[in-house]
Protein backbone atom coordinates (compact mmCIF):
# COMPACT_ATOMS: atom_id res chain seq x y z
CA UNK A 1 0.00 0.00 0.00
CA UNK A 2 0.81 3.42 -0.53
CA UNK A 3 0.32 5.40 2.61
CA UNK A 4 0.68 8.86 3.51
CA UNK A 5 0.64 10.40 7.20
CA UNK A 6 -1.01 13.37 7.34
CA UNK A 7 1.49 15.25 10.41
CA UNK A 8 2.94 18.80 10.84
CA UNK A 9 5.64 16.80 12.72
CA UNK A 10 7.69 13.89 11.57
CA UNK A 11 9.02 13.72 14.86
CA UNK A 12 6.06 13.49 16.62
CA UNK A 13 5.96 10.38 18.33
CA UNK A 14 3.02 9.05 17.12
CA UNK A 15 3.73 9.96 13.87
CA UNK A 16 7.39 8.04 13.62
CA UNK A 17 5.27 4.69 15.13
CA UNK A 18 2.74 4.88 12.59
CA UNK A 19 5.55 5.25 9.81
CA UNK A 20 7.64 2.61 11.89
CA UNK A 21 4.93 0.03 11.66
CA UNK A 22 3.71 0.45 7.96
CA UNK A 23 7.42 0.24 6.80
CA UNK A 24 7.83 -3.17 9.27
CA UNK A 25 5.18 -4.33 7.00
CA UNK A 26 6.44 -3.77 3.97
CA UNK A 27 4.39 -0.68 3.27
CA UNK A 28 5.25 2.78 1.15
CA UNK A 29 4.89 5.66 3.40
CA UNK A 30 5.54 9.46 2.98
CA UNK A 31 4.77 11.45 5.96
CA UNK A 32 3.28 15.40 4.78
CA UNK A 33 2.90 18.43 5.96
CA UNK A 34 -1.24 18.92 5.45
CA UNK A 35 -0.63 22.65 6.15
CA UNK A 36 1.84 22.87 3.31
CA UNK A 37 -0.38 21.06 0.45
CA UNK A 38 -3.39 22.46 -1.44
CA UNK A 39 -6.07 22.07 -3.63
CA UNK A 40 -7.46 22.38 -7.26
CA UNK A 41 -11.07 22.97 -6.93
CA UNK A 42 -12.20 22.41 -10.60
CA UNK A 43 -15.48 20.89 -12.36
CA UNK A 44 -14.57 17.18 -11.94
CA UNK A 45 -10.72 17.65 -10.78
CA UNK A 46 -10.06 16.70 -7.12
CA UNK A 47 -6.50 17.67 -6.40
CA UNK A 48 -3.75 17.44 -3.61
CA UNK A 49 -1.12 19.61 -4.48
CA UNK A 50 2.25 19.51 -2.13
CA UNK A 51 5.66 20.72 -3.38
CA UNK A 52 4.69 21.22 -6.78
CA UNK A 53 3.53 17.59 -7.73
CA UNK A 54 0.23 16.14 -6.86
CA UNK A 55 -0.36 13.55 -4.17
CA UNK A 56 -1.72 11.03 -6.64
CA UNK A 57 -1.61 6.91 -6.48
CA UNK A 58 -2.38 6.90 -2.79
CA UNK A 59 -4.44 4.15 -0.95
CA UNK A 60 -4.81 5.22 2.15
CA UNK A 61 -3.83 8.74 4.45
CA UNK A 62 -3.58 8.55 8.00
CA UNK A 63 -4.73 12.04 9.70
CA UNK A 64 -2.56 13.93 12.44
CA UNK A 65 -4.15 16.82 12.64
CA UNK A 66 -3.72 19.74 15.37
CA UNK A 67 -6.00 21.59 16.73
CA UNK A 68 -5.72 24.50 15.68
CA UNK A 69 -6.01 23.75 11.78
CA UNK A 70 -8.90 21.83 12.08
CA UNK A 71 -10.33 23.81 9.38
CA UNK A 72 -7.82 23.49 6.90
CA UNK A 73 -6.76 20.05 8.02
CA UNK A 74 -10.26 18.96 7.30
CA UNK A 75 -10.07 20.13 4.15
CA UNK A 76 -7.21 18.55 3.09
CA UNK A 77 -9.15 15.10 4.09
CA UNK A 78 -12.07 15.34 2.17
CA UNK A 79 -10.44 16.14 -1.05
CA UNK A 80 -8.55 12.66 -0.55
CA UNK A 81 -11.98 11.44 0.22
CA UNK A 82 -12.80 12.80 -2.77
CA UNK A 83 -10.15 10.72 -4.46
CA UNK A 84 -11.94 8.22 -2.76
CA UNK A 85 -8.53 7.64 -0.84
CA UNK A 86 -9.36 5.40 2.37
CA UNK A 87 -9.04 7.84 5.72
CA UNK A 88 -9.17 6.44 9.05
CA UNK A 89 -10.19 9.89 10.15
CA UNK A 90 -13.26 11.12 7.75
CA UNK A 91 -13.34 14.64 7.49
CA UNK A 92 -16.61 15.05 8.73
CA UNK A 93 -15.69 12.80 12.25
CA UNK A 94 -12.70 15.14 12.72
CA UNK A 95 -14.26 18.19 12.39
CA UNK A 96 -17.37 16.84 14.81
CA UNK A 97 -14.88 15.29 17.38
CA UNK A 98 -13.59 19.26 17.66
CA UNK A 99 -16.59 21.04 18.25
CA UNK A 100 -16.63 20.37 22.13
CA UNK A 101 -20.82 21.33 22.40
CA UNK A 102 -21.48 18.98 19.46
CA UNK A 103 -19.85 16.21 20.69
CA UNK A 104 -21.85 16.25 24.12
CA UNK A 105 -25.30 16.87 22.23
CA UNK A 106 -24.33 13.79 20.13
CA UNK A 107 -22.90 11.80 23.30
CA UNK A 108 -26.08 12.42 25.09
CA UNK A 109 -28.26 11.51 22.14
CA UNK A 110 -27.02 8.00 21.91
CA UNK A 111 -27.22 7.90 25.85
CA UNK A 112 -23.83 7.54 26.65
CA UNK A 113 -23.12 9.60 30.25
CA UNK A 114 -21.55 12.94 30.30
CA UNK A 115 -21.29 15.50 32.93
CA UNK A 116 -24.01 17.93 33.37
CA UNK A 117 -23.79 20.37 30.33
CA UNK A 118 -24.58 24.01 29.76
CA UNK A 119 -23.41 25.88 26.67
CA UNK A 120 -23.67 29.64 27.02
CA UNK A 121 -22.45 33.33 25.62
CA UNK A 122 -24.19 35.83 27.47
CA UNK A 123 -23.62 36.08 31.39
CA UNK A 124 -27.33 36.88 32.49
CA UNK A 125 -28.59 33.82 33.91
CA UNK A 126 -25.39 33.38 35.59
CA UNK A 127 -27.31 31.50 38.55
CA UNK A 128 -29.51 29.57 36.26
CA UNK A 129 -26.81 28.20 34.69
CA UNK A 130 -24.87 26.80 37.66
CA UNK A 131 -28.18 25.51 39.35
CA UNK A 132 -28.70 23.33 35.97
CA UNK A 133 -25.08 21.95 36.61
CA UNK A 134 -25.64 21.61 40.37
CA UNK A 135 -23.87 24.75 41.53
CA UNK A 136 -20.18 25.49 42.36
CA UNK A 137 -17.47 24.40 41.74
CA UNK A 138 -17.50 24.14 38.17
CA UNK A 139 -15.94 23.88 35.43
CA UNK A 140 -15.77 26.50 32.42
CA UNK A 141 -14.00 25.23 29.00
CA UNK A 142 -14.06 27.21 25.94
CA UNK A 143 -16.01 25.40 23.36
CA UNK A 144 -13.02 24.82 21.12
CA UNK A 145 -9.74 23.32 22.57
CA UNK A 146 -7.13 20.68 23.55
CA UNK A 147 -4.80 19.34 25.76
CA UNK A 148 -6.51 21.10 28.76
CA UNK A 149 -5.83 24.47 27.55
CA UNK A 150 -9.14 26.77 28.05
CA UNK A 151 -10.45 24.44 30.79
CA UNK A 152 -11.16 26.33 34.52
CA UNK A 153 -11.98 25.15 37.56
CA UNK A 154 -14.47 28.35 39.17
CA UNK A 155 -14.90 26.84 42.95
CA UNK A 156 -17.29 29.51 43.86
CA UNK A 157 -20.28 31.05 42.16
CA UNK A 158 -18.04 34.30 42.32
CA UNK A 159 -15.49 33.17 40.49
CA UNK A 160 -17.66 31.35 37.83
CA UNK A 161 -19.47 34.83 37.08
CA UNK A 162 -16.13 36.21 36.73
CA UNK A 163 -14.75 33.35 34.09
CA UNK A 164 -17.76 33.86 32.25
CA UNK A 165 -17.77 37.42 32.06
CA UNK A 166 -13.94 37.23 30.71
CA UNK A 167 -15.32 34.79 28.08
CA UNK A 168 -18.30 36.90 27.16
CA UNK A 169 -16.15 39.87 26.86
CA UNK A 170 -13.40 37.95 24.54
CA UNK A 171 -16.89 36.77 22.20
CA UNK A 172 -15.75 33.53 23.48
CA UNK A 173 -18.62 30.50 23.43
CA UNK A 174 -18.12 28.30 26.61
CA UNK A 175 -19.73 25.13 28.67
CA UNK A 176 -20.28 25.13 32.02
CA UNK A 177 -19.80 21.72 33.32
CA UNK A 178 -20.33 20.14 37.23
CA UNK A 179 -17.29 19.08 39.30
CA UNK A 180 -17.17 15.56 39.91
CA UNK A 181 -15.31 16.07 43.29
CA UNK A 182 -14.51 11.62 43.36
CA UNK A 183 -12.62 12.12 40.13
CA UNK A 184 -10.90 15.44 40.76
CA UNK A 185 -7.60 15.18 39.41
CA UNK A 186 -7.76 12.04 37.59
CA UNK A 187 -9.56 10.54 34.49
CA UNK A 188 -9.08 7.11 31.69
CA UNK A 189 -7.97 7.21 28.42
CA UNK A 190 -9.29 3.92 26.25
CA UNK A 191 -7.68 4.46 23.00
CA UNK A 192 -10.30 2.26 20.67
CA UNK A 193 -9.33 1.17 16.95
CA UNK A 194 -12.62 -0.08 15.22
CA UNK A 195 -14.66 -0.22 17.85
CA UNK A 196 -12.34 -2.18 20.08
CA UNK A 197 -10.47 -0.68 23.44
CA UNK A 198 -6.88 -1.80 22.35
CA UNK A 199 -5.06 0.05 25.10
CA UNK A 200 -6.68 1.55 28.88
CA UNK A 201 -4.53 4.06 31.59
CA UNK A 202 -5.28 6.20 34.38
CA UNK A 203 -4.04 9.61 34.45
CA UNK A 204 -3.08 12.12 37.32
CA UNK A 205 -2.37 15.08 37.71
CA UNK A 206 0.83 15.97 39.62
CA UNK A 207 0.41 18.82 42.34
CA UNK A 208 -3.35 19.87 42.48
CA UNK A 209 -4.21 20.60 39.28
CA UNK A 210 -7.21 19.23 38.59
CA UNK A 211 -6.45 18.39 35.10
CA UNK A 212 -5.24 14.70 34.37
CA UNK A 213 -4.02 15.16 30.65
CA UNK A 214 -0.52 14.12 29.87
CA UNK A 215 0.17 17.19 28.16
CA UNK A 216 -0.28 18.65 31.38
CA UNK A 217 2.26 16.95 33.12
CA UNK A 218 -0.61 14.18 34.08
CA UNK A 219 0.62 11.00 34.89
CA UNK A 220 -0.41 7.54 33.51
CA UNK A 221 -1.04 3.52 34.66
CA UNK A 222 -2.23 0.89 32.74
CA UNK A 223 -5.17 0.02 33.85
CA UNK A 224 -8.10 -2.89 33.45
CA UNK A 225 -11.28 -1.34 32.30
CA UNK A 226 -14.73 -2.51 33.79
CA UNK A 227 -17.30 -4.03 31.59
CA UNK A 228 -19.23 -0.65 31.62
CA UNK A 229 -16.17 1.45 31.16
CA UNK A 230 -15.41 -0.33 28.07
CA UNK A 231 -18.90 -0.80 26.43
CA UNK A 232 -19.15 3.18 27.24
CA UNK A 233 -15.70 3.67 25.38
CA UNK A 234 -17.24 1.52 22.16
CA UNK A 235 -20.03 3.36 23.05
CA UNK A 236 -18.58 7.50 22.72
CA UNK A 237 -16.77 6.11 19.67
CA UNK A 238 -19.48 5.27 17.76
CA UNK A 239 -21.26 8.01 18.26
CA UNK A 240 -18.53 9.97 16.98
CA UNK A 241 -18.37 8.32 13.56
CA UNK A 242 -14.30 7.50 14.57
CA UNK A 243 -12.77 4.22 13.42
CA UNK A 244 -9.56 5.56 15.78
CA UNK A 245 -10.10 7.60 18.82
CA UNK A 246 -9.46 8.59 22.50
CA UNK A 247 -12.26 8.37 24.57
CA UNK A 248 -11.45 10.29 28.04
CA UNK A 249 -13.52 9.31 31.33
CA UNK A 250 -14.02 9.47 34.63
CA UNK A 251 -15.26 7.83 37.25
CA UNK A 252 -18.09 8.88 39.22
CA UNK A 253 -20.31 7.62 41.80
CA UNK A 254 -23.20 7.03 39.00
CA UNK A 255 -20.95 5.01 36.19
CA UNK A 256 -18.49 6.05 34.02
CA UNK A 257 -18.81 10.10 32.25
CA UNK A 258 -17.16 10.39 28.93
CA UNK A 259 -15.51 14.18 29.06
CA UNK A 260 -14.18 14.16 25.42
CA UNK A 261 -13.42 11.57 22.38
CA UNK A 262 -10.32 12.71 20.81
CA UNK A 263 -9.83 12.10 16.63
CA UNK A 264 -6.03 12.31 16.98
CA UNK A 265 -4.74 11.10 19.98
CA UNK A 266 -1.34 11.14 21.08
CA UNK A 267 0.46 7.64 21.77
CA UNK A 268 2.16 7.77 24.70
CA UNK A 269 -0.84 5.45 26.34
CA UNK A 270 1.86 3.03 24.55
CA UNK A 271 4.56 3.56 26.37
CA UNK A 272 2.24 3.62 29.74
CA UNK A 273 1.29 -0.02 28.77
CA UNK A 274 3.44 -1.34 26.70
CA UNK A 275 0.20 -2.31 24.20
CA UNK A 276 1.48 -1.87 20.48
CA UNK A 277 -1.35 0.92 19.55
CA UNK A 278 -0.16 1.54 16.08
CA UNK A 279 -0.06 -2.08 15.29
CA UNK A 280 -3.85 -2.68 15.93
CA UNK A 281 -4.32 0.86 13.34
CA UNK A 282 -2.30 -0.71 10.33
CA UNK A 283 -4.48 -3.96 10.96
CA UNK A 284 -7.18 -1.94 10.61
CA UNK A 285 -6.31 0.11 7.45
CA UNK A 286 -5.17 -3.24 5.91
CA UNK A 287 -8.20 -5.04 6.55
CA UNK A 288 -10.81 -2.06 5.13
CA UNK A 289 -9.02 -0.26 2.95
CA UNK A 290 -10.20 -2.05 -0.42
CA UNK A 291 -13.74 -2.06 1.26
CA UNK A 292 -17.06 -0.15 0.15
CA UNK A 293 -16.19 3.14 1.86
CA UNK A 294 -18.70 3.63 4.73
CA UNK A 295 -21.75 6.14 4.52
CA UNK A 296 -21.53 8.41 8.23
CA UNK A 297 -24.77 8.12 9.42
CA UNK A 298 -24.17 10.04 12.63
CA UNK A 299 -26.88 12.60 11.22
CA UNK A 300 -25.18 15.99 12.79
Amino acid sequence: MNIIILSKGPGNYSTKRLKEEALKRGHSVRVINYARCYVTVERGITVVRYNGEDLSDVDVIIPRISSSLTKYGSAIVRQFEMQNVFTTTTSIALVRSRDKLRSMQLLAKAGVGIPKTVFARETVDVDDVLEQVGGAPVIIKVARGTHGNGVVLAETKNAAKAVMQAFYVESVNFIVQEFIEESAGQDIRAFVVNGVVVASMKRQSLDDDFRSNLHQGGEGKSIKLTDEERKTAQKAAKAMGLAVCGVDMMRSKRGPLVLEVNSSPGFGIEKVTGHNVASHILDYVEQNFKGKRRKDKIGA
